[in-house]
């Protein structure tokens, strides 16, 4: 019998300089694993954050191709693991390969993953508008496991972004947020108000009803595409059985290793964290530690 692996439609832009989208969802996911079947959203020379006049490619027309030829052949997958999306029609497609997926294995339904891409820093991305946020609020009812941040997670709520926002406060937008579909919330870049400038990731599991913390320490450095290291390594924890508070765990810990690794290396932080430095880490012991039981108030 052929050994298990596990297949995920992975639904993100392809940049061809930087280290964002594909160009670390396959290679994260198959060091854990995991079959990364690329399905692209654009094409673009380089990634958004920090470069200027790149070249752009929509891909929505072969988007739905290849989801109709993948449909035909009756490609199975495990896990649907999308993030940025160009155009309301996108959350269309994606929503409706979800639903086809559900019906063509109804013993075995996928782990659907979305990486709301929106916006950060209190600000909608520059690709981004209110019809697309419109979008995600649709796409994210078909998931299983969201991650967005924190400005991310007030536009799909129609809330004022809070940076400062308090630990119940935080509680209750995880709920509101898995009421709207998703069983699994996660928000990354959520304040950690015990440490000054530290962040944290916050998670709701609606089955178990538990919330979970892992603290962030606090690097003076921003690298592009964190976001898209941090769910992958969490999708593909989660693939490999792991539990959800490890997962999270084993996510900011590759994050924060990666970001150490490149700090020291003089050149353009645009271009992303090393991730090559780092990526064998992911199969080496794995070592917890860091997440909390957020249930109950802290005095």
């Amino acid at each position: 019998m052929a050994p298990y692996i596990p297949r995920v439609a992975a639904i993100h832009d392809l940049s061809g300089f930087g280290r964002n989208s594909l160009s670390v969802v396959i290679p994260i996911l198959s060091t854990m694993g995991a079959q990364a079947v690329a399905l692209p959203t654009a094409v673009l020379s380089t990634h958004t954050g920090g470069f200027e006049g790149y070249a752009f490619e929509d891909l929505t027309g072969f988007m739905k191709k290849a989801i109709e030829h993948w449909m035909k052949l009756d490609i199975r997958f495990h896990c649907v693991y999308s993030g940025f999306l160009g155009s309301p029609v996108q959350t269309e497609l994606v929503e409706g390969f979800i639903e086809g997926l559900r019906r063509s294995q109804l013993t075995d339904p996928p782990m659907i993953v979305v990486d709301p891409v929106l916006a950060d820093d209190g600000r909608l991305y520059d690709t981004m508008d209110a019809a697309m946020v419109h979008g995600m609020r649709r796409l994210i009812r078909q998931a299983d496991v969201i991650t967005p941040n924190l400005t991310e997670a007030s536009l799909l709520l129609d809330e004022d972004y809070r940076p400062d926002i308090g630990e119940e406060a935080l509680k209750r937008w995880l709920v509101r947020l898995a009421d709207m579909g998703p069983e699994t919330v996660v928000i990354t870049s959520a304040p950690l108000s015990r440490k000054g400038k530290d962040t944290s990731v916050v998670a709701y599991d609606r089955r178990s009803g538990h919330f979970w913390r892992v603290p962030c320490v606090y690097i003076p450095a921003n690298y592009p595409g964190t976001g898209d290291v941090f769910t992958s390594v969490l999708t593909g924890s989660l693939l490999q059985g792991d539990s959800l508070p490890v997962a999270l765990d084993r996510g900011v810990q590759f994050v924060t290793q990666a970001i150490r690794a490149s700090y020291g290396f003089d050149y353009p932080r645009r271009n992303g964290v090393l991730l090559e430095r780092v990526l064998n880490s992911l199969n080496g012991p794995v070592l917890l530690g860091s997440y909390e039981w957020m249930d109950e108030r802290e005095e």
